[in-house]
């Protein structure tokens, strides 16, 4: 296994998919372990957020050979994200019951459409440094079978990079726990599969990481962000912009830690 693996440029030849898995933003469907401290009307616009965030950060990034897809659920969504999303971006239904069927659907079905390789990304980590995703991007071109992991740090893992559909990472694991990482890992290792660790960033999924996020994107006016570990965190300007404007309207003691 190697660790916090370092940016690097080389080039990307073949095509990487920087997949994000997204439910569309619809109130009182969407981030509702944030409400409260939001209500589902803000939950739901503050995902939006999240979204324009990222795949605009990805549009921004400009490196040939990746491209941006969204997958989305519910399946009758394309038309409601293709107001806000940007043009370039494809646009594929999440097929499953599970989350661990979804993933592999959606890499299996990447990869026999012609991409060399899949990132599956979480759209809850606004701030994500678009050179985490470069880096990724680029162990994946390298010669040799691996995934890359991007560990969360709550034990599960915002990005999963993979060259060939592994049905068995997705396979015996307790999603939605600390264990998420740690399985995914031991799965590997099962079937003598080479692990790339990302530097550890953050899901917004609840009350402590929203406020996180609040206390990144206050730092500086360029969102410089807590995570010394990897510098370059992204700005996220639509999620920043509209905490802003909830602070402004409302109780700021809902962004600040529970013992201020």
């Amino acid at each position: 296994m190697h660790s916090d693996s370092k940016p690097d440029s080389p080039s990307i030849a073949a095509r990487c998919a920087l997949a994000l898995m997204a439910r569309a933003p619809i109130a009182g469907e969407v981030k509702t372990r944030l409400t409260p401290p939001l209500s589902p009307e803000e939950a739901a616009m503050l995902s939006t957020c999240f979204l324009r965030d990222m795949t605009t950060n990805v549009v921004g990034m400009n490196v040939d050979g990746t491209e941006g897809v969204v997958l989305y659920t519910p399946a009758n969504a394309e038309s409601f994200l293709q107001d806000f999303l940007p043009e370039s971006f494809k646009l594929v239904a999440q097929r499953g019951e599970t989350l661990g069927e979804r993933l592999i659907n959606a890499t299996a079905e990447l990869l026999n459409n012609g991409f060399a390789s899949v990132c599956l990304i979480n759209s809850d980590s606004p701030t994500l440094p678009a050179g985490i995703l470069t880096t990724a991007a680029s162990l994946l071109a390298r010669n040799g079978d691996r995934v890359v992991l991007g560990p969360s740090q709550d034990g599960g893992y915002y990005l999963i990079g993979l060259k060939h559909p592994h049905h068995e990472l997705f396979e015996r694991i307790a999603w939605s726990t600390a264990d998420v990482l740690a399985h995914t890992i031991q799965r590997a290792a099962e079937i003598d599969l080479r692990v790339d660790l990302l530097p550890m960033w953050y899901d917004v999924d609840d009350a402590a990481t929203l406020r996180l996020l609040y206390a990144e994107l206050s730092q500086s006016p360029n969102g410089a962000g807590l995570h010394t570990r990897y510098e370059g965190g992204y700005a996220a300007p639509f999620t920043r912009d509209y905490l802003d404007e909830l602070i402004k309207e409302g109780d700021r003691k809902r962004f600040m830690p529970t013992d201020e």
